[in-house]
């Protein structure tokens, strides 16, 4: 489904359910596209479990551009697509999310898009080698309950290491849990001595994404 924005056109990519409970709107990272191993594996099961998975291609990517657009440009294309998003809901809960970039729009954003909470995959904390440039307040941005899986191996900021950066941040933390992904870099691989293997790891994505799905679901 294309989506007019500003830009140029964005793209709205569905995997229905076919009983919906909910939809989750999911947006990628600046270095791939939505063929990314773990939102696949997102809209490939969650349909069968209730849930209608949207991906949205920004865009510069639509477009063919190799490098990605700055994060207002990103924030703007992404609330373009949020009345479509709507209308695919028909009503239901919406859940927002991405890898990466897409996880830092997801959080700037969903206040705006009405969220009832925030899937992360690989939230990027800051740039590899430079954690005195942190992006924290982008993740403690949204009210909403937030999840977010990330590799112990991330140069973009560790599961340890983003647990102590919120530890240390004032403030009331309780609605972000962060889920550490064994063996796992910022792209969810993992290397041949890795306790998961790729798999394993698309697995766990889908399972901890389902269960956190059902509890949001629980409390709406």
């Amino acid at each position: 489904m294309d989506v007019p924005t500003s830009a140029g056109p964005g793209r709205l990519v569905v995997a229905p359910a076919e009983s919906p409970r909910a939809l989750l709107w999911l947006g990628h990272g600046a270095g791939g596209g939505i063929g990314a191993a773990d939102l696949t594996a997102l809209a490939s099961a969650l349909p069968a479990l209730g849930v209608t998975v949207a991906r949205y291609e920004q865009p510069w990517r639509v477009a063919g551009k190799r490098v990605a657009s700055r994060p207002a440009a990103l924030d703007v294309a992404w609330l373009a697509a949020a009345p479509a998003v709507a209308e695919l809901a028909d009503g239901l809960p919406v859940i927002v999310g991405g890898r990466s970039a897409g996880a830092r729009v997801a959080c700037r954003t969903a206040a705006e898009t009405g969220a009832i909470a925030v899937v992360c995959l690989a939230f990027p904390l800051h740039p590899p080698g430079r954690p005195e440039a942190t992006r924290l307040e982008e993740l403690l941005t949204p009210s909403v309950p937030v999840l977010v899986l990330q590799g112990d191996r991330d140069t973009f900021g560790s599961a340890d290491l983003l647990r102590a950066e919120m530890e240390a941040a004032p403030g009331d933390r309780t609605n972000i849990r962060v889920v550490p992904v064994p063996g796992a870099d910022h792209g969810m691989k993992t290397l041949r001595a890795s306790p998961l293997t790729a798999r394993d790891v698309r697995e766990l994505v889908v399972s901890t994404t389902a269960a956190f799905v059902d509890e949001v679901l629980a409390t709406v």
